[in-house]
């Protein structure tokens, strides 16, 4: 078995494992989005024919399993390893959806970084030659997380200025050990970091220092500098969480010319009224699976970083008055033979 190798936070598999499959699935204000005819499957009933909010989050991760399955030629029964989260207490729109893949399965919380989580796991087993494919699928619904996380919906109550609207939609992503096309060349796992914010409606500015982070250790390990990317990707960050960062490298005298981030690129901000932008497991694994692999695949880009955010908090934590840990794992794309 080849060995890989690590320096810092940064690990680079023995063996990059290729991308040879994604999908997405969407409720109906993210296909209203500009992002929208790029879907593999939009719901203008965002319930998706279920009897609940969190039902219908586990049908929208086996539509987009479904789609890159077939986009690899595949079938459930194919893959060696599941990986997949959610922002629900104990991952259960995960777990239920892989209660009927029936395959080993990885359940994960890193909250809005888990499509980074899953990703960067899945590449290093397979890279490691632990399996031949693998599937990292990831999450969010806008209802569930609402119900859980500040007020049911029916509670009308008023959205901060620098709130972000949780997406409902879904992503997978399916890797092959030797497979060819877009690949995973290394990954930097984020440490926790805690700047001291309390405002659970302001979470862009909680997960901006853990981007800012993980992105210097990237550029530490690797001895890269921005420039060697064609594009940098946070998610979700939002308009505010976006700005943060833009500043933090500013002050270190890096300008991010090549930078942006998923929250601002899901919704018409503006327009569709969603404040500081998109958030949510399923904003990043929705801009990743719809918009940044068919643009590697195209030649759009040939040198991707793409680094997900994620806010470590729960209901519980917030009554008690603690702050919001925020975490971020970045993910080398690089486009094909």
């Amino acid at each position: 078995m080849e060995q890989g190798s690590a320096r810092g936070q940064t690990f680079y598999p023995a063996c990059p494992p290729a991308v040879i499959g994604y999908g997405s699935a969407a409720g109906g204000k993210e296909g209203d989005g500009p992002l929208g005819p790029s879907f593999d499957r939009v719901s203008g009933d965002d319930t998706f024919g279920e009897k609940s909010w969190e039902a219908a989050e586990s049908r929208m991760q086996q539509l987009a399993l479904d789609a890159a399955l077939g986009r690899a030629g595949l079938h459930t029964g194919d893959l060696d390893l599941l990986l997949a989260g959610d922002l629900l207490n104990q991952c259960i729109s995960s777990s239920f959806a892989a209660r009927a893949a029936a395959v080993p399965y990885l359940g994960l919380y890193g909250a809005c970084s888990t499509m980074g989580e899953s990703l960067a796991l899945a590449a290093l087993l397979l890279g490691a030659g632990y399996g031949a494919y693998a599937a990292a699928v990831t999450s969010s619904h806008f209802c569930s997380a609402e119900r859980q996380y500040r007020t049911p919906l029916e509670y009308g109550s008023q959205r901060a200025p620098t709130a972000q609207w949780t997406a409902t939609a879904a992503g997978a992503v399916v890797l092959s050990a030797r497979g060819t096309g877009v690949r995973v060349t290394a990954v930097t796992i984020g440490r926790v970091a805690d700047k001291g914010i309390r405002d659970a409606a302001n979470m862009g500015a909680a997960m901006a220092p853990a981007a800012y982070d993980t992105l210097r250790a990237h550029f530490s390990d690797t001895g890269r500098g921005p420039e060697w990317y064609d594009l940098i990707l946070t998610g979700d960050l939002g308009h505010l969480g976006h700005r943060i960062v833009t500043d933090f490298f500013a002050r270190d005298g890096l300008k991010l010319t090549n930078y942006t981030d998923c929250g601002l690129l899901l919704f018409r901000r503006q327009e569709q009224d969603v404040h500081a932008g998109a958030s949510g497991c399923g904003c990043s694994a929705a801009v990743l699976t719809a918009w940044l692999l068919p643009g590697l695949e195209r030649g759009l880009w040939r040198r991707v970083l793409f680094c997900p955010t994620g806010a470590l908090l729960s209901p519980t934590s917030t009554l008690q008055g603690e702050s919001i840990p925020g975490i971020c794992h970045a993910v080398v794309l690089e486009g094909g033979d």
